[in-house]
Formats: structure tokens, sequence, C-alpha cells
């Protein structure tokens, strides 16, 4: 059934205010909303997640193959370089590639890769070593002291080995009086361990991986953490992390703390319940990280279409292109496709660029599209544009990230991810109201989704950010039981070579949520006040 439009009486005002330029009919905006469409979206996945792509690794033919099919589209819609006289951004990256001929010792036992441990560094140096590194237990490895809680007091972590399990206090004790109850902050993510651990002068960083609480199996760890690790070049050459970075199962650490007279579920009842750290005994670590090192450069890629009236302000729409490449090594099929994640956001952008292209008038604000790098080895190329931006932070207005698109249908709400932290959640629900659609909060805040995406550094530039999709409640019972199925396939098939295009699946879903994307960015491209951040939020603009 396609979708009539009608626009809010906010909506007239904001076009009636226009005294001064030629406005977008309804009309206009509605010929324009219905130009998205499933068939186009669905091509544009299918490209991008070919062999051919060979699954979008930084500095790889896939690359290349990627950023050519977003200059060729963009160009036809009538966009401009976003960076000056290019469309290109250059990240300069180093990967490095840990050799997996090594063995973790810890007291008597030896833990082969990938067979309970994957171990690594962020070093850019051809080996790194733990000797006989004595292993610390340190909760969660928190230091936050607006939350009154530092796993590392009176500790000396210095030539030692810290231990540490995955997500936050929060999510063990399900309490919002501690951190922020079961809705992850970034003290939960891997990233924030290791810098932590760094900070405090370890030698070397173990988390522990349960799947609830990472949110995510252990089949992850394995594919994501092996194989080419990306970074960037720093003059330092990363020196000031630990020399030995990675993970170990939950069985593995079960084994560990017997070995060391700890019982694991026991110490992690007390890690949840206050500021906790513990020797592991007589417990070491050894192993020798030898590292194949590679200096790259990588791209962003930006175009914009100017605005009517103030176009030195933006509305940014992002979206990783890249995914984890090809593992020369897997039996089987060697080629990470990234179907889901992420040629569906890749192929949105496009769908939503043509949407603005389509527009009669051009939008008073300009509209940008940045397509990033190195999304999946830690928000890298994201990070870079917030380090460098190519559009100033006083001229962003606001960030709608595109990221794993929803493919399992129509349904009648929206899902927001940081739900609350701005004002762009008033825009979400104007449109998702036309659409006949409530606003949900996300289904797992356990996961730490908002601090996952490449929203998150637009957020830590003081730019409300809107991440949103997809939904609980399914359109109709046909509807339902597709979602049941292929939630499955979709889960199973996070990062893994699975994730494929597939022709059965129902792109309604995403289409659904790229016309509210379109039509939001256009509302917040017209009105005369900028979004801003909720009091609550620990977001605010510099």
């Amino acid at each position: 059934m396609k979708l009539k439009l009608t626009l809010s009486a906010l909506s007239l005002a904001i076009l009636a205010g226009c005294a001064t330029t030629k406005s977008n009919t309804p009309e206009d905006i509605s010929n324009a909303y219905n130009s998205i469409n499933a068939q186009q979206l669905g091509e544009h996945i299918k490209t991008l997640a070919s062999d051919e792509f060979e699954g979008r690794a930084p500095s790889s033919k896939g690359e290349e193959l990627t950023l050519a099919y977003l200059t060729k589209h963009f160009k036809a819609l009538g966009y401009e370089p976003g960076n000056g006289n290019s469309f290109l951004q250059e990240v300069p990256l180093v990967s490095i590639e840990a050799d997996p001929n090594m063995t973790l010792k810890i007291g008597e036992r030896n833990y082969p890769y990938k067979k309970g441990m994957v171990m690594g560094t962020s070093r850019i140096s051809p080996q790194q070593s733990l000797k006989d590194s004595e292993l610390v237990f340190v909760g969660y490895g928190v230091n936050a002291p607006e939350y009154g809680w530092n796993d590392y007091e009176g500790l000396d972590v210095k030539g030692k080995t810290v231990v540490m399990l995955v997500n936050d206090p929060g999510y063990a004790t399900k309490d919002p009086a501690v951190f922020n109850g079961n809705t992850m902050t970034y003290y939960g993510r891997w990233t924030y361990k290791y810098e932590e651990a760094s900070r405090q002068g370890a030698a070397g960083a173990i988390i522990i991986h349960e799947t609830a609480p990472a949110s995510y199996p252990w089949e992850v760890v394995e594919n994501s953490w092996s194989g080419e690790q990306f970074g960037f070049q720093k003059e330092n050459n990363n020196m000031d992390r630990v020399a030995v970075e990675g993970w170990i199962s939950v069985d593995v650490a079960k084994e560990l703390f017997a070995d060391a007279g700890l019982n694991f579920e026991e110490a992690k009842k007390k890690a949840a319940e206050g500021a906790y750290n513990v020797d592991m005994g007589d417990l070491t670590a050894s192993v020798d990280v030898k590292s194949t090192i590679k200096k790259s450069v990588s791209y962003n890629f930006i175009a914009t279409l100017p605005g009517a009236t103030k176009s030195d302000e933006h509305i940014i729409y992002s979206a990783h292109w890249d995914h984890l490449g090809m593992d020369p090594n897997r039996k089987g099929d060697k080629i990470y496709n990234g179907a889901h994640d992420n040629a569906t956001g890749t192929g949105g952008i496009i769908e939503v660029a043509e949407a603005f292209a389509k527009l009669p008038q051009r939008p008073d604000r300009s509209i940008s599209f940045l397509a990033v790098t190195a999304e999946e080895q830690g928000l890298l190329g994201s990070k870079f544009y917030a380090e460098t931006p190519v559009i100033p932070a006083n001229q962003t207005v606001a960030n709608i990230n595109l990221d794993a698109l929803n493919l399992l249908g129509k349904v009648k709400d929206i899902s927001v991810v940081g739900l609350g932290k701005s004002s762009l959640d008033g825009v979400l629900k104007e449109v998702a109201d036309e659409q006949n659609r409530a606003i949900s909060n996300e289904s797992n805040p356990s996961a730490g989704i908002y601090y996952r995406s490449d929203h998150f550094a637009f957020a830590n530039m003081g730019i409300p950010a809107m991440y949103a999709g997809g939904g609980h409640e399914p359109f109709d019972d046909a509807t339902a039981k597709y979602r049941k199925r292929m939630s499955l396939v979709l889960r199973g098939c996070y990062h893994q070579p699975c994730d494929r295009y597939r022709k059965e699946w129902d792109l309604s879903g995403a289409v659904q949520d790229l016309q509210l994307f379109f039509k939001a960015g256009y509302l917040i491209s017209q009105e005369e006040a900028w979004p801003t951040w909720s009091k609550t939020s620990e977001f605010q603009r510099k």
C-alpha cells in the first residue's frame, strides 16, 4: 500500500515561512519521499555485498570498488564533492595482523589461538610479548569518578596483566542507580577497557567474553579480532597502549579462576557490588605476538547538496561502507560480504540522497552524506572525521546515522537508540506519526548500541545525533511469521560469511525507515532553531 503523506501544521508553517524563496509543495515532498523504493535499495545491497567487492575491507580492491560506486551514483544525482574538489577524505591507517601461530600460557595451561583465546596488539611493532606477567582481576576494569567507582583503586598494575569482565556494573545489577542500569555506558565497551588498562600502565589486558553481556557470541570475537586489525598511524606507534590485549572465553576464565583458588561466579558477583580487584594467586601469563605491519591509506566518502539559503549549515547523513573483507585461512566461504552490516546502510544513503535530489527546490540547509571507513575496526573512520572534520562542528546542525537497516518487514513502531538524549526525538515522532508509527525504546539497551556506531563520533563533537530503525511490533500476522524466521538468520550471520544478500528479504521495513529519515532530515533543514541535547544527556555542544 502506498503511503499517503499529510503534512503536519508544523511542516506547513515551516514551508509557508520561506517567503523569500520558492518552496517545495507537499506534493513535491511526497513524490521525493515515495521515490525511495525496495527494488533500487535491493540492487544497491546486492552489488555492494557481491563477491566482487570482497567484503569491502579498508585499503583493498573492495574499497576501490565501493568508493567508485558511491562516486558514480552521487555524481549522477548532481551532488558536489564534499571535501573541496574531492569526494574523498584521506584516512591514514595501519594494519596489524597477528600471526595465529601463538600460544597463551597461563600457569600450567596452554591455549592455542582461537581455542578459547584471541590475542593481539595495538602497538605498531613486529613483536610484543608478555613474559611471566602477574594476573590481576580488576572487576569491570572501570575508573569512573562521576559514578564513584574505581576498580583500580589502590592498585599498581605496572608490568601486570589485568583480567576484566565485559559490559559495566549496571548490566549485572539492573539497578538504575548503578551507572545507567541495564543501559550500557561507554565504560562497558571493550575500547574503553583497553584504553583504561593502558592509562593504568598494565602490560596486558584480557577481557572475559560472555555472550549475554557482550550481546554477541564467541564466534564474533574470533572473526572480528583475527586477521588484519586497523588503527591510526601515530607518531608514538601506539606504544602508550598495553603490549598485548585480547579475549578469553568464559570457560577458560572459569578454569583460570579455579587454578587461582577463586570462584568465578563469586568474583563476578563481588565485582558488581562495588569497585573490586584481587590478585589471581601465582598465575602468570606469557605469550609472543608476532605481527605483520602494513601502513596504508583508506578513505571516507563525502558528498553535498548545497542548501538554498543556508549552505554553510549542514545536516549530515552517515553510514559505514566497510566490512571484514576476506579470511584466506578460513575453510569454505572466505568472504565476509557484509550485506546487512552495512551494505544496507550504504545503499540506504544513496536512496535518501536521490530523494533529496528529486525535490524541485533545494532545502534551505545543505544536505551532506558521509560514508566512513573502518567502522568494524573500532569506529576509526568516523573517529578520524571527528578529529579532522571536513565540515566544522559549529556548521553541523545534526547527524542521522544508518547502520544495518531493518530487513524484518514493516512495523508499527520505530525503535530509537538513545531515546531521550536530544530534541531530534521530537522530529522523529512527527514523521513517525505521519506513518502511523509509535516511538519505542531500543530492544537491548544493555548492548550499548549508542556507543557502537558512527553517530557516536558526532555526539562526542556535541552534535545531536539520531540512530533509529526497525521496531518491535510487526505490521501484520504474515510479517510476524516472516520476522520470527528471518531474525534467527540475521542474528546467526552477524559478522559471519553468511551475511549475504538474500532475494527473499522483505525490504519494506527498510524503505519505511529510509522515508522517515529523509522526511526528518528535510524538516530539520527547514527549521530555524537547531536541535539540542536534553538536560540529562552526557553530550553537549562544545
